[in-house]
């Protein structure tokens, strides 16, 4: 079964960047699209990423232009470069398959934007 770990969260100030990544267990990148959700308290889990098995990208709205979607084939690592973050992005940030739900959800990264 394909697992999914999510690491590189933290706290950073309105403005900054941070780098999240997601290590699959297996080779699963050349097969399936992934991507990266976000969630708040109370709220549902929204996409904000997708990168699929032939590299095309898509963002939502809320983030296109700031954040960027791509993957290590080799290490089997799929990453989020969030730039110009605002606090309205914080959330916990997890990832799994682009499409369908390829995995159990992990316990995802918690990203905090605040000054």
């Amino acid at each position: 079964q394909v697992q999914f770990v999510e690491s590189g969260g933290g706290l950073v100030q309105p403005g900054g960047s941070l780098r999240l990544s997601c290590a699959a267990s297996g080779s699963i990148f050349s097969i399936y699209a992934v991507g990266w959700y976000r969630q708040t308290p109370g709220k549902q889990r929204d996409l904000v990423a997708r990168i699929t098995h032939i590299g095309s990208t898509n963002y939502a709205d809320s983030v296109r232009g700031r954040f960027t979607i791509s993957r290590d084939d080799g290490k089997n690592t799929v990453y989020l470069q969030m730039n110009s973050l605002k606090p309205e992005d914080t959330a916990v940030y997890y990832c799994n398959g682009g499409i369908g739900i390829l995995a159990p959800w992990g316990q995802g990264t918690q990203v905090t934007v605040s000054s």
